[in-house]
């Protein structure tokens, strides 16, 4: 059953907070998933940079194994970002479609719940591909430590006097 509605403003501002908090949540996400996309462009470059003065075809492909997963990375981290800015317009949405709900009577029924569930469903989905990448990066941590283990023990097998 709708509330009926009342004259004064408050009830709609108050109900107009939850959308607010979580816009404000979902904004933290962005920044946390644009400050991750940045440092995976950073990497890669970086790996691209040292496979260009590579030249152990070990090495190499260890490389293209990195470039490979970065770039998976990155997508990871573009599709989060996306369903992360449509979280924000779901709840600027759901924002705004309580105020005019309120002024039209409470006429539009379920729209601004349908407007904060499609909000939650995006962020769910962009926090899962948030973990995706999260998983792939510790993924290729460990495989650039491997790496980097196995060279300096090359290393040291090819220097004298050790």
């Amino acid at each position: 059953m709708l509330p009926t509605p009342d004259p004064t403003h408050y009830p709609i501002l108050a109900a107009m907070l939850a959308p607010a908090l979580l816009m404000a949540a979902t904004g933290s996400l962005l920044i946390s998933a644009n400050n991750r996309l940045a440092r995976v462009v950073d990497r890669l470059r970086a790996t691209i940079a040292l496979r260009r003065d590579c030249g152990d075809a070990a090495v190499l492909a260890a490389l293209d194994t990195q470039i490979a997963q970065s770039r998976r990375r990155s997508h990871y981290v573009l599709r989060a970002c996306l369903l992360f800015y449509l979280a924000l317009g779901a709840f600027v949405a759901t924002s705004l479609a309580l105020a005019i709900d309120a002024l039209a009577g409470f006429a539009l029924g379920q729209v601004p719940a349908g407007f904060a569930v499609l909000g939650v469903i995006a962020l769910l989905f962009g926090s899962l591909a948030m973990g995706l990448e999260v998983h792939l990066a510790v993924n290729g941590l460990n495989a650039e430590l491997e790496l980097s283990l196995r060279r300096d023990g090359s290393d040291r097998a090819q220097t004298p006097g050790d």
